[in-house]
């Protein structure tokens, strides 16, 4: 059966199978396949744009972000190593074009949602994690609004976007093992701040 007649063809991409992959059409833009962009881009711009939006505050400065992002996607395509998901690449990307804006401007602020915030899972014995689980979202919020960048980066990707560690240490551009021990610090702050009451 022709790739057209069942909807899913996109010029310049190999084979029917690398349409339902990030991979393969972050390949077909690596060889200058504009279609395969725009796949990624509707795939890929709605969590991009709400990282943009938390780490900018202001929705016109997140678009315009966006739009340079998908701009060095276009440029930097063929650098993309395969360690992670095409997902935490592109959110990288953002990031990456976020902080190089805002580092000329200001300062980089936070904004979330609550409800954007997932309810902590099982805490079990862990006694920041209790704490955790008992502060409210608000709370948590602004607990990790008040964490140094590196700490705040990770939590947000790891606790907002759900993103497991291999894709946040793309995002960042550093190992795992520095994920892990960012977050373990950033979750000790947490804990400790929830605790000590110094956020309302």
């Amino acid at each position: 059966m022709n790739p057209a007649a069942r909807g899913r063809y996109v010029p310049g991409v190999e084979t029917d199978t690398d349409v339902d992959t990030d991979h393969g059409l972050l390949a077909a833009v690596a060889a200058g396949g504009e279609p395969a962009l725009r796949v990624l881009y509707d795939r890929h711009s709605p969590a991009m744009l709400r990282l943009l939006h938390r780490l900018t505050g202001d929705s016109g400065v997140a678009e315009e972000i966006l739009q340079e992002s998908w701009l060095a996607v276009w440029r930097s395509a063929a650098t993309f190593r395969g360690d992670s998901s095409v997902r935490g690449w592109l959110l990288g990307v953002a990031r990456r074009q976020a902080h190089n804006r805002l580092r000329r401007f200001e300062p980089v602020r936070l904004a979330l949602d609550a409800e954007e915030v997932p309810e902590p899972v099982d805490p079990g014995t862990d006694v920041e994690a209790d704490v955790l689980a008992s502060a409210g979202q608000r709370q948590i919020l602004a607990a990790i609004t008040a964490l140094p960048r590196r700490h705040r980066d990770v939590a947000v990707l790891a606790l907002v976007e759900e993103l497991p560690y291999t894709d946040i240490a793309e995002a960042l551009g550093i190992p795992v093992g520095t994920v892990k021990s960012r977050m373990a610090k950033a979750r000790g702050r947490l804990g400790a701040a929830l605790a000590e009451g110094q956020v309302s």
